[in-house]
């Protein structure tokens, strides 16, 4: 690949996915920013956590996750429970109002991301087919 192409690629990649991961969060306005969202599906994915932890993986300040724990809990999706391991510190999970949260909220994205697929050419849902390996090798390697 050229210095050009290449230049190009990686700056209009991180456009490209930014725009839509905006435009899908907008399929489904929630009281939760992207951040709080982001936070409640590493908890589903985790298993119970210590907020603090939570902000390293989420790249938060402790405040900062002090304050989205706190939303979450308001709003049902996250409880406190005791840390086996140090009786002075808590673990957050996820309630059951938690997943159906995110449960109902990826449902929302899938369809309309599927009416938008829909939409495309045969060869460009195969491109975006293939290109799905790809990126997501990239998103691992990224975030190591």
């Amino acid at each position: 690949m050229t210095a050009p192409a290449q230049e190009s690629v990686t700056t209009r990649l991180p456009v490209a996915l930014a725009r839509l991961q905006r435009a899908l969060r907008r399929t489904e306005p929630s009281e939760l920013g992207p951040g709080s969202i982001a936070a409640l599906g590493t908890v589903r994915r985790e298993g119970p956590i210590r907020p603090g932890d939570l902000a390293l993986r989420e790249g938060v300040t402790p405040s900062t996750m002090t304050r989205i724990v706190a939303l979450l809990e308001s709003n049902g999706f996250l409880a406190r429970e005791n840390d086996p391991a140090d009786r002075r510190a808590y673990l957050v999970r996820i309630t059951d109002d938690g997943v159906a949260f995110l449960t109902r909220l990826a449902g929302v994205r899938s369809k309309a991301l599927q009416a938008e697929l829909d939409q495309l050419s045969a060869s460009d849902r195969a491109t975006l087919e293939a290109a799905l390996p790809v990126l997501e090798t990239l998103a691992t390697r990224l975030a190591s």
